[in-house]
């Protein structure tokens, strides 16, 4: 049987204890809770539109995933909600700096709003540690 335990990356800044953990590793699958532009104040938005905002995100991502042991190309999964769909085009940009190979499994949502107006994304993300050794 695996346990579930929180990885923590000091560059993610964690959200107050008893609301939600940003990475939960269970056995070799990692769970990234869906990650903003949100800056060390979450009071401030690092980026004006999607291609930073996404940049910002997907080094959050890698930065847990390492943490947890393993590497951007163990991803098989995101979720990405945009406010903008249009500009999605800006968020695969960005995406093709993280990744190489195979892509992982992605579901791309337009949604009406996220937490706050300046907030033009949010990704989420699954990775299986070690299964990008064979590419």
């Amino acid at each position: 049987m695996h346990t579930k335990h929180r990885v923590i990356a000091s560059s993610v800044k964690e959200p107050p204890p008893g609301l939600w953990s940003n990475c939960v590793v269970v056995g070799e699958v990692v769970y990234v809770s869906g990650m903003t532009a949100r800056g060390p104040d979450p009071e401030v938005i690092l980026g004006s539109d999607e291609y930073t905002q996404a940049k910002v995100i997907f080094q959050k991502i890698e930065d847990l995933i390492e943490a947890a042991g393993g590497r951007m190309n163990d991803v098989v999964k995101m979720t990405i909600y945009v406010t903008r769909i249009a500009r999605n085009t800006e968020v695969w940009r960005a995406r093709k700096e993280f990744f190489s190979g195979d892509f992982p499994a992605c579901t791309l949502v337009e949604v009406s709003s996220l937490a706050k107006p300046e907030i033009l994304l949010e990704i989420e993300a699954i990775a299986h540690i070690g299964c990008s050794a064979a590419l």
